[in-house]
């Protein structure tokens, strides 16, 4: 049997590349942009999703190639010789993609293993005739910009290197078994802020190597993260808001059979420390947790609530314990409320036994909001991997 299960990483708006690549009301022209990303479950074929969401303009990509990275690493713009393969959509090596719309590539015959690493190339000819863009700022990997079409070459010396994702929202393999996947929609923590750069040990980068250390069915579990740093549940910030990318970035992805909420702090943290305001928030958030689990269990998926770790001592602590006293709300009824199918209790995980108002020390980045690599594996350690069998 063949399913098709996707790893997409959400995008956003603007975040242009850097000069020269970017010019008024035009990026990205005579250029090539190779980025790699990391596959969760293996296969014999893989198609790739392009997306256009935030465009401007009308998306014209001339070419696109993937490959294997040189020694199969994160973040490098070496690819291994004869690994290189053409992309096409619906027979064609040329794509217009439309403004907020997506392209899915046609079927590509590149064997890939799980949890390994996979380069995409583009070049483009025209650029793109706007500096509204669709990119993801906090890819925490490294991409390559070079002039000129550079599409299949081994190497890109003097190529620039950014810590961003453009264009690319998706990655499906496929597969000769049923596959299922879990969505991780969250924020930056989530996104992994204070993780390694092109080391992949973000929460749900580690909890995909948990999964994998079982034995099946856990290895047919792919692994979608859905976050955005500085995301909010309920209002738009850098990016749409979790409300209105739901049916998009989860709703929409292919094979969908699990849900974790991981989300709300930043609404606590940016709104008003009075108790009027936060209250305010605090019942908006859990009205849009319960929106999220009626519309994703409409589409047969489990939703399993995440509470809401620690933010002591960070810019969004406040002198009176508001912004506290609203998180320990919002975290009770996730615990209590009976809403979600399962719970995962993040905050006991990360928070500091002495002081539960904090993140434990050895988590944390040193801002007392972001978690370290360690800080991750406590997350990660913390989600029972008995809730994401069939």
């Amino acid at each position: 049997m063949t399913s098709w299960t996707s790893m997409p990483q959400l995008t956003e708006p603007h975040n242009m590349p850097p000069a020269p690549f970017t010019q008024q009301n035009l990026v990205l022209a005579d250029s090539t942009l190779r980025q790699t990303v990391r596959v969760s479950v293996g296969g014999q074929r893989i198609r790739l999703r392009l997306s256009n969401a935030f465009g401007g303009a009308p998306l014209p990509v001339t070419a696109v190639s993937v490959a294997l990275p040189a020694q199969g690493q994160a973040g490098v713009s070496a690819i291994r010789a004869g690994t290189s393969r053409p992309v096409t959509f619906s027979g064609r090596s040329a794509v217009v993609i439309p403004i907020g719309a997506q392209m899915v590539s046609d079927p590509i015959a590149l064997p890939v293993p799980a949890r390994s690493n996979l380069t995409v190339t583009l070049y483009l000819a025209q650029g793109q005739a706007s500096n509204n863009i669709t990119s993801h700022p906090g890819s925490r990997t490294t991409s390559y910009l070079l002039a000129g079409n550079h599409l299949t070459d081994a190497t890109m010396p003097g190529a620039t290197p950014v810590e961003h994702w453009y264009f690319l929202s998706g990655l499906e393999v496929s597969t000769r078994h049923p596959v299922s996947a879990v969505v991780m929609l969250g924020d930056s923590l989530t996104d992994g802020r204070g993780s390694t750069t092109n080391g992949n040990d973000r929460w749900p980068d580690q909890f995909l190597d948990r999964l994998h250390a079982q034995r099946r069915p856990s290895t047919d579990i792919a692994v979608l993260n859905q976050a955005a740093g500085g995301n909010r549940v309920l209002n738009d910030g850098l990016g749409p808001s979790a409300l209105a990318r739901l049916d998009r970035d989860v709703l929409a992805q292919s094979g969908v059979g699990w849900l974790v909420v991981f989300e709300g702090v930043n609404d606590i943290g940016t709104a008003g420390a009075t108790e009027a305001v936060q209250k305010a928030v605090t019942d908006d958030l859990i009205t849009a947790y319960d929106q999220i689990v009626t519309r994703a269990h409409a589409q047969g998926i489990k939703v399993y609530g995440a509470t809401l770790t620690p933010f002591g001592g960070s810019g969004y602590d406040d002198p009176q314990g508001t912004r506290e006293a609203s998180r320990q709300a919002v975290n009770e009824w996730i615990r209590t409320g009976g809403r979600f199918d399962a719970v995962i209790d993040f905050d006991r995980a990360a928070r500091n036994p002495a002081n539960p108002r904090q993140l434990l020390p050895t988590a944390d980045t040193g801002d007392h909001l972001h978690l370290n690599p360690a800080g991750y594996r406590l997350l990660a350690d913390a989600v029972p991997v008995g809730l994401f069998r069939s």
